[in-house]
């Protein structure tokens, strides 16, 4: 097999002798780590997130928070301990297949493209909408939100075609601008509200009902995560992907989680530890910052943009991944294999992932129009919608990679296997994926927020039901999964 970056190049689709690969050891760690944290958006997530989560878990917020990184680092381990073992641009897909087959392997393949592609089309629709508000609320222009939706995305788009390198680049770019942006704000209303500063967040006795209210905001406060798995779709252009994937996971976790508590103290402490009226702001840190900083506030807007803008970049590009080496390996069709024969991108994935995220939000907006109401969709409102629908499928894909990961070092690599690592810390993972799953799968809920169980279910059942098909039409499939290993020559 040619060497990733160079040589002859080979012929298109993922079947052959020489299946195509995307150019090796162009990224670090530090870049794989920034492409993660800006995946995570860490100001478009906590902007349109904390007013909930608030509002569920109380004053106490930020432990729920803390909870959340926690279990978080928890699926980091199943992650890190995959990725040193068998490092794959196809991650969790590749991981469960090793595992339990092809079959599991395809159906893991149809659940994170579609999970994915549903949450990212939340991430697309907010970019627009939040340049709508922002512009609305210093010119007073209120052109609709879609114009800056496909302005934004086809910039994104073009960058990610442009390479790894460079669309990596700036979504690091990107995401350190939010993070300045929030740290200042934070910190500035820290002294501005220096004199009311308390310890009421970070004690138990605050959390509203109880563990009640911390298990009822765990799964907001796990979605505002939602992004960490990203370096391991990278794992292919990383430099020594072996080490640097779980590195750049649990330095991202353990970032983020501090982040966020410094964001959530400081929102709180800004609304004076009323959550009610916290609840009731549109973009509660935004309002803060008003407070704090005056006519500087417009750093948080700029923050949030940055914000949208990272997400797109670093989430499309490795969730694009991910259908791109499933299209290689025979998992889904061997269109999304093609890799550009210059600049080693999966231009046909990253594309069709971005078109179908589209769609779909066309469908949706199309959906309200039809509907009883009548009315226009709300990207806010579409980007919680979207984000919880999208949550559901991918959480089944975190709870089959924890199930697997001890069954697979058992099986493969014994020598390796240990207690904790590959017992204890995944199986304390899937009761922290339990959690989330079942107070947004749990009967009671709100329109649409019922039916997206029923949705995910049909979802499953179909996604078996076609890798059943697929495996009995081609039986090499078992061979090909998890065939490409990132570091390979």
């Amino acid at each position: 097999m040619p060497n990733p970056g160079s040589g002859p190049l080979s012929p298109p689709g993922p079947v052959g002798d020489a299946p195509q690969r995307l150019r090796g050891g162009v990224l670090g760690m530090a870049d794989i780590a920034a492409a993660t944290m800006a995946n995570v958006g860490p100001a478009m997530s906590f902007f349109f997130g904390f007013a909930f989560l608030a509002t569920t878990a109380g004053v106490a917020s930020p432990l729920t928070i803390l909870a959340a990184g926690i279990a978080v680092a928890l699926l980091g381990n199943t992650l890190a301990e995959f990725s040193r073992a068998h490092p794959s641009a196809g991650s969790f897909i590749t991981f469960v297949g090793k595992t339990f087959g092809p079959v599991s392997a395809v159906t893991t393949a149809l659940l994170a493209a579609l999970g994915y592609i549903i949450a990212m089309a939340g991430v697309i629709s907010i970019s627009g909408g939040f340049v709508q508000i922002t512009l609305h609320h210093y010119t007073g222009v209120d052109l609709p939100w879609i114009i800056w939706t496909l302005l934004l995305t086809g910039v994104a788009v073009a960058l990610m075609l442009r390479g790894v390198v460079v669309s990596t680049k700036w979504a690091g770019y990107f995401f350190g601008a939010e993070m300045l942006v929030l740290v200042v704000v934070s910190v500035a209303a820290l002294v501005e509200h220096r004199g009311e500063l308390s310890f009421d967040p970070f004690l138990p006795s605050h959390i509203s009902d109880g563990f009640k209210g911390l298990a009822a905001g765990f799964p907001l406060a796990v979605y505002l995560f939602i992004g960490w798995e990203n370096s391991a779709a990278l794992a292919e252009e990383t430099e020594n992907p072996r080490h640097n994937v779980g590195r750049a996971v649990f330095s991202s976790v353990a970032i983020m989680t501090v982040s966020y508590i410094l964001f959530a103290y400081a929102t709180v402490t800004g609304f004076g530890y009323d959550v009610t009226r916290l609840g009731a702001s549109r973009i509660p840190f935004i309002e803060v910052a008003h407070d704090t900083l005056g006519v500087l506030a417009f750093l948080a807007y700029l923050g949030g943009l940055t914000s949208t803008l990272g997400v797109l970049i670093a989430g499309i590009n490795s969730q694009a991944r991910l259908v791109f080496n499933a299209g290689r390996e025979g998992l889904l069709p061997s269109f999304f294999g093609y890799v550009h024969p210059i600049r080693r991108t999966p231009n046909k994935a990253i594309i069709t992932f971005t078109a179908t995220a589209l769609l779909i939000i066309g469908g949706w907006a199309l959906g309200h129009l039809l509907g009883s109401s009548g009315d226009s969709m709300n990207p806010v409102v579409f980007f919680t919608e979207s984000s919880t629908l999208g949550a559901i499928l991918i959480l089944l894909v975190y709870l089959a990679s924890n199930i697997a990961l001890p069954l697979y070092y058992r099986r493969y690599r014994p020598q390796e296997f240990r207690v904790i690592r590959h017992l204890l810390l995944p199986a304390l993972g899937t009761v922290a994926i339990l959690v989330p799953l079942y107070y947004l799968a749990k009967p009671g809920q709100p329109a649409p927020y019922n039916w997206f169980p029923y949705a995910a279910i049909a979802a499953l059942l179909a996604a078996v039901g076609y890798a059943a098909l697929l495996v009995r039409r081609d039986p090499t499939l078992a061979e090909r999964v998890g065939s490409i290993v990132a570091d390979a020559d």
